[in-house]
C-alpha cells in the first residue's frame, strides 16, 4: 500500500524570516520510496493564512504589530541606499 507524508521544518532568520522546508515523504508498505523537499520563506509582510499549522503558530507569536512595523522599517532604509 502506497502512502505519501508530509511534514515541515521552520528556521527563524535574524530579521525574522521564517523558512520552512516541505518534505514529502512516499512508502510502500513502511519502506519510503521517494523523498522531496519544497522551500519557501514567509516574511513578516506575508500572509500566513495557506501556511501550515506549526508556522501560523511561530507567525503568530513573533509577527507583533511592533515587529512588523521594524520590518517595514528597515526594507524602507534598505530601499532609500542606492545601489554601488
Amino acid at each position: 500500500m502506497l502512502t505519501k507524508q508530509i511534514s515541515y521544518d521552520q528556521q527563524i532568520t535574524e530579521d525574522g524570516i521564517i523558512n520552512v522546508r516541505e518534505i514529502t515523504r512516499v512508502f510502500e508498505d513502511g519502506k519510503e520510496l521517494s523523498k522531496s523537499y519544497h522551500r519557501h520563506a514567509v516574511t513578516p509582510l506575508d500572509s500566513v493564512v495557506n501556511e501550515a499549522d506549526r508556522t501560523k503558530l511561530i507567525a503568530s507569536a513573533i509577527y507583533t504589530p511592533e515587529f512588523v512595523a521594524e520590518y517595514k522599517a528597515k526594507i524602507a532604509v534598505k530601499e532609500e541606499k542606492p545601489i554601488k
